[in-house]
């Protein structure tokens, strides 16, 4: 037997995939379980915003246009991934089912993730398109075109999804046969592949090229996106004309806002400076769903095209009853 071979048959008698791991999140938090009532409160709350966002831009056809694309794609984004999130995790700590199979917990990370970086990009999307409508306004309509967006939209799932589909693949390969208490309260990535009894360099070099990806690059495309703003409200000589431009992206500022500062700021934190475990997972735990509960209110169901478009709806369902 040669020396790969041998070297073979050593890992595989070593490696270890365990049935279980168990998630220790939101251990000796004072009245935690009101924190659970809140999570609950919050995933309804998001699924009747966006699920009622979803159906009126469905069934308005005034709404069919690019810009309300993007606005569909992120609604249908959030849902997913509050959905992906939330329901396990109040499952898991309020019902205290915290053990959880090694195959689902490797599906319950990828979907977390993948929808996370579908709303990151998404965001980013959005300031493209605010982007062509201030810098160049008269282009819009040829820029900003259905096929357009829907090749951006595409492009940005199937990146996201290899993407992910990497790093699990990956966690597939390491070899488990110490801790499988993962410090998070869902199955994250850098908690799992930390676990680990093998090398997992590798696993380490994909986390940060996915934090680069998903938070990183998005959020220095947005703030690029907005110099270019700036630097075109500047050159407009009526500041009516100026105040106009800028209220149609407030609205999107607001949502890059919640998004992106609570992720980058816990992201930094932890690698930068020492960080206790519950504020690490609260504030990740509200990075994760507050801005899904949010978007559809802030950046659409205010807007008057959209207001307007309820009216309408509900004008016609009255008439057809």
């Amino acid at each position: 037997m040669g020396a790969e071979e041998k070297a073979a048959t050593i890992f595989n008698t070593t490696f270890v995939r365990p049935a279980e791991f168990y998630l220790y999140g939101f251990i000796n938090i004072p009245h935690v379980q009101y924190f659970y009532v809140f999570l609950c409160f919050v995933y309804i709350m998001t699924v009747v915003g966006n699920s009622f966002l979803l159906a009126v831009i469905y069934l308005v056809n005034s709404l069919h246009t690019p810009k309300y694309m993007i606005v569909f794609s992120l609604a249908l984004t959030d849902l997913c991934g509050s959905t992906a999130l939330i329901p396990k995790v109040l499952d898991t700590f309020l019902f205290d089912r915290r053990y959880i199979v090694y195959e689902a917990c490797l599906s319950y990370m990828f979907f977390v993730w993948f929808f996370a970086g579908l709303q990151s990009w998404t965001l980013v999307t959005m300031s493209f398109d605010r982007f062509i409508a201030i810098c160049f306004p008269l282009r819009y309509h040829s820029i900003v075109t259905k096929p357009a967006i829907t090749a951006i939209l595409l492009s940005e799932w199937v990146v996201l999804l290899i993407l992910i589909a990497c790093m699990a693949g990956l966690l597939d390969q390491l070899s488990f046969c110490a801790s499988l208490v993962i410090q998070s309260f869902f199955c994250d990535h850098g908690a799992i592949y930390r676990l680990a009894c093998n090398d997992f360099s590798p696993n380490y070099k994909i986390a940060y090229a996915a934090l680069i990806t998903l938070i990183f690059i998005p959020f220095i495309l947005i703030a690029l996106t907005y110099v270019c703003i700036a630097v075109a409200l500047s050159r407009i000589a009526s500041s009516v004309e100026r105040v106009k431009a800028l209220k149609t992206c407030t609205s999107h500022l607001i949502l890059v806002a919640i998004f992106f500062l609570p992720l980058v700021g816990t992201n930094l934190a932890v690698m930068t400076s020492y960080i206790h475990p519950n504020t690490r997972i609260l504030n990740s735990t509200l990075s994760h769903t507050i801005p899904a509960l949010l978007n559809p209110i802030i950046y659409s169901l205010k807007t008057e095209e959209v207001l307007k478009s309820v009216r309408k709806l509900a004008k016609d369902i009255g008439l057809a009853t």
